[in-house]
């Protein structure tokens, strides 16, 4: 008597999860592997802290405490550094075959991409938490509830994901992971010409308007009122919808990008 096994295939939803899991697993292994990705992660956000809170942050003049006041700009400025991470290391997957590979398998294409962008956002995540602790032991006092905590991790979330993907299109658009890298400076420059460091008020006129209106400015605003004060729904609505629309137009691109370089 002959038995026949039948396969049964997890649902597609399914795959997809095993899939992304599968890809940023071998991304965090590729962090932790290697010492110059655990420096830029872990320690540059915490000199660039020291930077501002001791070294700036005397010429500085705001209401209250200046690191009060600058935490919110250096979480961002830190998911800013994470993200260059994710296009470099979607960049090199492109020129050194993995991709190809991949294309040899029975998993999707973009597994690649999103098992990079959960890579960035639970780096970031695990850095901005670092940066947090890091600054109450330097003498950084939020006032926030447990809710408002909730508050800030999912605007982080949202943030960094939507650099993630944005990152990530540009890894693809790039024509080598240098210029990947240098793509991503475009960006990080964006927390310094907004609230994140000093109010806009105290710039020249030409600029407090792009300061006062880009999209680091709402989203600055809104961390900041639920740390240490209260947050404003015009810059809480604003700060989403920043966050949504540049996650989802870096989603789309990076999409429309990886299933044009790899056009058969």
């Amino acid at each position: 008597m002959t038995h026949t096994t039948t396969m049964i295939r997890p649902p597609a939803a399914v795959r997809a999860v095993r899939e992304a899991t599968t890809m940023a697993g071998r991304n965090l292994r590729h962090t932790l592997r290697s010492p110059d990705t655990m420096i830029m992660t872990l320690a540059v956000p915490i000199m660039i802290l020291l930077l501002f809170v001791y070294i700036f942050g005397g010429a500085m003049r705001v209401d209250g405490h200046y690191i009060d006041y600058v935490v919110p700009g250096i979480i961002l400025l830190c998911a800013g550094f994470g993200s260059g991470t994710t296009a470099v290391g979607v960049c090199t997957d492109m020129r050194n075959g993995i991709i190809d590979r991949i294309r040899t398998l029975a998993v999707r294409r973009s597994s690649m991409l999103v098992g990079h962008v959960a890579d960035s956002v639970l780096r970031n995540l695990f850095t901005t938490a670092l940066v947090v602790l890091v600054a109450v032991a330097i003498g950084f006092r939020p006032t926030a509830d447990p809710l408002r905590w909730l508050g800030v991790l999912g605007l982080v979330a949202l943030f960094v994901l939507a650099l993630s993907w944005l990152a990530a299109a540009l890894g693809l658009l790039a024509a080598n992971p240098e210029a990947a890298n240098g793509f991503t400076f475009a960006y990080m420059f964006l927390p310094y010409v907004s609230s994140a460091f000093v109010p806009p008020d105290t710039m020249p006129v030409w600029l407090r308007w792009f300061a006062a209106n880009q999209p680091i400015t709402p989203i600055t605003e809104t961390i900041r009122g639920l740390l240490i004060g209260t947050p404003t729904w015009h810059d809480a609505v604003l700060a989403v919808a920043w966050c949504a629309g540049i996650a989802i137009g870096g989603y789309l691109l990076a999409g429309a990008l990886l299933r044009h370089r790899t056009r058969d």
